[in-house]
């Protein structure tokens, strides 16, 4: 069945044995578990397509800044939703610095990124790339244009790893849910990057060409609930927003925009959301089927919880 709505405009263990009449013995050095050393923290490059100054990408920073990494902002100046993977070709751009360890490019997600990776990182990329986390999710067709996904698309096909996160269920958002759920979408995010970095140990956080698409769903009616688990996914083939034109015979067309719902695919992205699973959907930049690796994601996901 199709459904149609009108959709509106962040020990060591010492071990005692007590013995009767001698004092506690001590686990020898020599068979203590030496600690484990602390991971270096990551430098990362923060981008969106919301704007620079959007509540996704601000709890972004703080929550990975108070994870331990070394997070700068490059994104939009401005709100550029729906502009894909858009990059400029003016002879000049606009960037502002309004604060330390924030820049603001006027232009898409890709122009910032290609900034940040050439002029702000010039002469030594950043560990990984973060995109988001977006206002609404970026699943099915949605992914296809969305800005989120495109920043991340123009850092791997760079050659840098990245990671685009959404935030949000299938229905029309509810601006302070959603914003709620952002929490618990970082707090996933921390996880997934620690799984990643202890993996790759001193290499590259994702194989070569593949990036990371995460949809956290909203879970709960204050939107700070627990997802019901993880699930490496594809991205759904259905389109989900469908244009209607009607034409106002003055050289104008309206534009109703409607969500179309299709049964979801089994194993893709719409089908865990809508389970109020965390989707998490290997890509690549060159658009090749079966270049993203579902396998090599799926075991580096492995056991990993919200």
């Amino acid at each position: 069945m199709r459904h149609k709505r009108v959709l509106p405009p962040a020990m060591l263990i010492l071990c005692t044995t007590a013995l009767v009449g001698t004092a506690p013995a001590v686990a020898s050095p020599r068979t203590a578990p030496a600690p484990a050393a602390p991971a270096a923290p990551l430098r990362i490059l923060l981008t969106n397509d919301d704007g620079y100054n959007a509540p996704g990408i601000r709890k972004a920073f703080e929550r990975l800044t108070a994870a331990g990494h070394d997070v700068t902002i490059v994104a939009p100046l401005t709100n550029q939703s729906g502009t894909g993977t858009k990059m400029s070709n003016a002879p000049t751009i606009t960037v502002k610095h309004p604060e330390p360890k924030v820049w603001a490019v006027d232009g898409s997600p890709g122009d910032s990124v290609a900034f940040g990776l050439s002029e702000v990182f010039e002469g030594r990329a950043p560990d990984l790339v973060v995109s988001g986390t977006n206002f609404g999710p970026n699943v099915a067709g949605l992914a296809s244009h969305s800005g989120t996904v495109g920043g991340a698309v123009a850092a791997v096909e760079s050659g840098v790893p990245a990671i685009a996160l959404s935030t949000g269920g299938l229905s029309v958002p509810d601006p302070v849910t959603t914003v709620n759920a952002m929490g618990p979408t970082l707090d996933f995010a921390v996880k997934l990057i620690d799984r990643l970095r202890t993996r790759a140990k001193s290499g590259p956080l994702l194989p070569k060409g593949v990036g990371l698409n995460v949809n956290h769903p909203v879970v709960g009616a204050d939107g700070k609930g627990t997802a019901a688990g993880v699930s490496t996914t594809f991205q759904d083939p259905q389109t989900i927003l469908e244009p209607n034109f009607t034409d106002s015979g003055d050289g104008t067309w309206k534009v109703d925009v409607t969500v179309d719902m299709r049964p979801a695919a089994k194993g893709g992205d719409v089908e865990a959301v809508s389970a109020g699973r965390i989707a998490v959907s290997p890509m690549s930049a060159d658009w090749n089927t079966g270049h993203a690796d579902h396998a090599v994601t799926a075991a580096l996901l492995a056991g990993l919880r919200p």
